[in-house]
């Protein structure tokens, strides 16, 4: 399997959780009271789904640094230890029923989500932070591995993948606590 095709299907992928994300937005701000499909299945499988893309996160962040041979930069390290911790977290919620690890999830994945945000504004050059130092034999922060359809990133697949994670847990919140009134 190539690396660009790699690169496009996480792309795709990356395009469609941003797509997910805005619909879930504008379902939760505008249509709240109703129930389609998607929210349905969402709310009823949103740990599943955190997951699954937890797990996909992991698996394709050690897909790129130990079989593409990408070294991961310091911020890129940081991201991995706010997504890493979340495959047992959520895998023992799910196997427990214990629903209370959710906010800790989430929690983990807003700050993972403000690191990866922070790294694509520096990738992007938009902002000066500071500098972000090569790590031992690590990349620059700012270095661009990948760059589809213009603004797809790895730091902006990592800001996707932890923002789906807070969308799907927030739905499944919702569904437990309206079962329990």
């Amino acid at each position: 399997m190539s690396i660009y095709l790699v690169n496009q299907i996480l792309a795709i992928g990356t395009i469609f959780g941003q797509i997910l994300i805005i619909w879930a937005i504008f379902h939760f701000c505008f249509y709240r009271k109703k129930d389609n499909f998607l929210s349905k299945f969402i709310s009823q499988n949103g740990l599943l789904l955190a997951f699954i893309v937890a797990l996909s996160s992991v698996f394709f962040s050690l897909f790129y640094s130990e079989f593409i041979g990408y070294e991961p930069c310091a911020l890129c390290w940081y991201q991995r230890i706010f997504i890493y911790p979340q495959i047992v977290l959520l895998g023992i919620a799910m196997f427990k029923k214990d629903y209370g690890v959710i906010k800790y999830s989430i929690s983990l994945s807003i700050i993972g989500g403000l690191l990866a945000g922070y790294h694509y504004f520096l990738q992007l050059g938009l902002i000066s932070g500071l500098p972000c130092p090569a790590v031992g034999t690590s990349l620059s922060c700012s270095k661009l591995l990948v760059n589809q359809f213009g603004y797809i990133t790895i730091p902006m697949m990592s800001l996707t993948a932890f923002s789906m994670i807070i969308v799907f847990l927030l739905f499944y919140k919702l569904e437990k606590s309206k079962k329990l009134n």
